[in-house]
């Protein structure tokens, strides 16, 4: 029988690392995950946001956010523990 692996318990063992969040949309995130709770919503701490210029797609606004966030869990597609691809947003930023 394989070791299974509840999707909470993964969150859980990332809790204190770098984690990439792919939102709704076209919108990143990376920062450092501080906790979560069963809605996926995310406290993070030195989170940057990446998204594309509405004005030209193909140039990625970085805003770094200076504050513990809040993520809303509703808005949160993927969540990546350890960073993101070269084909990021992230990585263009």
């Amino acid at each position: 029988m394989s070791n299974r692996i509840l999707p909470l318990e993964l969150i859980d063992k990332a809790i204190g690392s770098p984690i990439w969040i792919l939102m709704r949309g076209q919108t990143e995130l990376t920062g450092i995950l501080r906790g979560f709770d069963d809605y996926v919503n995310l406290v993070l701490d030195d989170a940057v946001e990446y998204s594309p210029d509405p004005r030209d797609g193909s140039v990625v606004v970085k805003k770094e956010l200076k504050s513990e966030i809040l993520l809303n869990g509703n808005h949160v597609a993927v969540l990546v523990p350890g960073g993101g691809p070269e084909d990021s947003l992230a990585s263009r930023g």
